[in-house]
């Protein structure tokens, strides 16, 4: 009976009667179980709903870790106790459905209707009903609750009055209308004198006072924290609790590996077939869909021409452009493949879809790849051999994650076994001291000194707020240089590229410092603005440098990847605009959430139709 009934759940159905009586039941996906519930029909039991929830979750929280061992029926099979918790579910739940009586109606005598006469329901020509004329003087009359009581009276005689004059002798409609707007202006005009008050002899006094907080402080000093920090220490502030497992994310990681950005395509699977017969145009759709559909024509023996290329181009570059590749970039990314195609024979079995996609990954692929890799662990040691700390710096626009990203870098540098000091040299952001304090207490919680013979991994050197980054910077890497530090990690204040007195401090901070590595952090959400900024970055450095040969953009850190989906352009359009690499992808919240870049993972995302 109850297999029968089972598959009724799914239009909201969960009951089955057989005869006299009633089943219920719910059924459990994960563990394969059902409960079920049985009564007689004539009974009407409210509480069988929650009785039958309440078993269910009680049932399914005591034996989950034999469920996960054994499975049902293995526990099933066996002896196990319930008895006495489904009494205790079964009082709480008829103690629940007597609780709330039942409700009772109202008697006719009770209700308002009965108050109500036939008089007061008979409307006489001309007159307004009395409760919509009592509402109308309620809105007009909200300032003094003494005349809104007044006015609604003296309406309702007016009323009666009108009312009392159309009984007597048939007016016209005109007649009727004049009679009523006298009487409208008369009672306004009364009520207009009563509820004038006279003005009070106090004026307010004129002027914007400023506003005090409950919890402010007037005293700007209470704020200030930049004396009581110690330059250098690591332990600046009180020990803050936190867990350990939500900061490093996944537990199964190799520790200090550097892990490759993975994408998986889905057109991987649907790979194109070769055309057998060149005149017969292929109608089989691709893996990129209708970005390459004006391709399937041109088969077989012949050279591409332009105006054969042209529309397919123009879909190509809006692909592009869709998926966060800047435009002027896209156009010329189109201009490169078409080039590299144009006179080309084609094959007898090949298809023009499956060479100009090879020809756009090709090119795609080789910007993601510059000439020069980054690699910062192979650095690091060779700075240790001259005994000096390997500096980094840290530019970009606001908000794009640069003292996040640094912590995780950190992160992985201490994994690596290497020591590191981070510079404060933002001193301009409120909060950008404490949050890095912050990041230094939980780095050296995760990586205490007596899991490193009793060496701090990480510190932060600080001067406070107001003061000249440069200085910092170079007092940070002479502390670095006299305690043995092996990287310095330099985070600078955010700055848009249009700002010249920023830019020109950055400049100054670059040339005097002469860091080792020069790395950009932008955020993967940008499009057209990627191109704008790198390039006003570039010339920045280029043009406030004092120096025959100035120090540019060495690599680039591509924050929030996990935000994009696969709206991957803002990689290709930051190297191709630098020509220099990608070196790290930060790729969510925890430390472990850094990645190093995969050109054909990205190239995969953006070829998805």
């Amino acid at each position: 009976i109850l297999t029968g009934s089972l598959p009724q759940e799914r239009g909201g159905n969960n009951s089955f009667t057989h005869e006299a009586l009633t089943l219920k039941y719910k059924l459990d996906n994960q563990f394969e179980l059902v409960f079920v519930v049985g009564f007689q029909k004539i009974l009407t039991l409210t509480y069988v709903d929650k009785l039958i929830d309440d078993v269910h979750k009680e049932f399914r929280d005591k034996y989950r870790n034999e469920f996960q061992q054994k499975g049902a029926l293995g526990l099933l099979n066996g002896t196990f106790d319930f008895k006495d918790d489904f009494m205790r579910l079964l009082r709480d739940a008829e103690e629940s459905s007597k609780v709330r009586a039942p409700t009772v109606m109202k008697t006719f005598e009770q209700s308002l209707k009965s108050q109500k006469t036939v008089k007061c329901m008979i409307e006489t020509r001309g007159e307004k009903p009395k409760e919509k004329v009592k509402n109308k003087k309620n809105k007009g009359s909200k300032k003094d609750g003494t005349e809104a009581v007044a006015a609604p009276s003296k309406a309702s005689a007016g009323d009666k009055q009108l009312s009392a004059a159309g009984d007597k002798e048939e007016l016209t409609k005109d007649e009727i209308l004049q009679k009523n707007r006298e009487e409208f202006f008369r009672r306004h005009m009364k009520a207009g004198e009563k509820s004038r008050s006279p003005k009070p002899d106090t004026q307010k006094e004129k002027g914007k006072k400023p506003r005090v907080w409950d919890l402010g402080n007037s005293n700007a000093k209470v704020l200030d924290y930049s004396n009581s920090a110690t330059n250098g220490s690591a332990e600046a502030g009180p020990v803050e609790e936190f867990d350990p497992d939500m900061a490093l994310g996944d537990k199964n990681r190799e520790p200090g590996r550097l892990y490759d950005l993975e994408y998986e395509s889905d057109d991987e699977a649907e790979e194109e077939k070769v055309v057998q017969n060149p005149s017969k145009p292929s109608v089989k759709k691709g893996g990129l869909g209708g970005m390459f559909g004006m391709l399937k024509g041109l088969v077989g023996s012949k050279s591409l021409t332009r105006e054969d290329m042209d529309p397919v181009l123009e879909k190509m570059k809006d692909h592009l452009i869709a998926k966060n590749v800047a435009a002027e970039i896209a156009v010329q990314l189109c201009e490169s493949v078409a080039k590299k195609l144009e006179g080309k024979v084609m094959g007898t079995f090949t298809t023009v879809t499956s060479t100009v996609k090879q020809a756009l990954q090709e090119a795609l692929v080789q910007i993601l790849q510059p000439q020069r890799r980054v690699d910062v662990l192979r650095d690091v040691m060779d700075a240790q051999r001259h005994r000096r700390p390997y500096v980094v710096t840290f530019c970009g626009v606001n908000g794009v994650g640069k003292s996040t990203n640094l912590a995780k870098i950190s992160f992985w540098l201490i994994e690596n076994g290497f020591s590191v000091l981070i510079a404060a040299c933002d001193t301009f952001r409120a909060g950008a001291v404490e949050q890095l304090r912050t990041h230094t207490r939980r780095l050296n919680a995760l990586h205490p000194p007596e899991s490193h013979g009793g060496r701090t991994m990480v510190q932060l050197y600080e001067k406070g707020y107001g003061k000249d980054a440069a200085g910092i910077a170079m007092e940070a890497i002479s502390y670095a240089r006299n305690q043995g530090f092996d990287v310095v990690l330099v985070d600078t204040a955010g700055r848009m590229q249009d700002n010249a007195p920023l830019m020109t401090a950055l400049a100054k901070l670059i040339a005097v410092n002469a860091p080792d590595l020069v790395l950009f952090v932008g955020e993967a959400l940008v499009g057209n603005e990627a191109v704008d900024q790198l390039v006003k970055f570039n010339k920045a450095l280029a043009d406030h440098s004092m120096a025959q040969t100035p120090r540019l953009i060495d690599g680039i850190v591509l924050t929030k990847f996990d935000t994009i989906d696969d709206k991957v352009g803002a990689a290709i359009s930051m190297t191709y605009i630098t020509s220099k690499p990608i070196v790290f992808v930060g790729t969510g919240q925890t430390y472990c959430d850094l990645r190093s870049l995969n050109a054909k993972a990205v190239v995969a995302a953006l070829m998805k139709a």
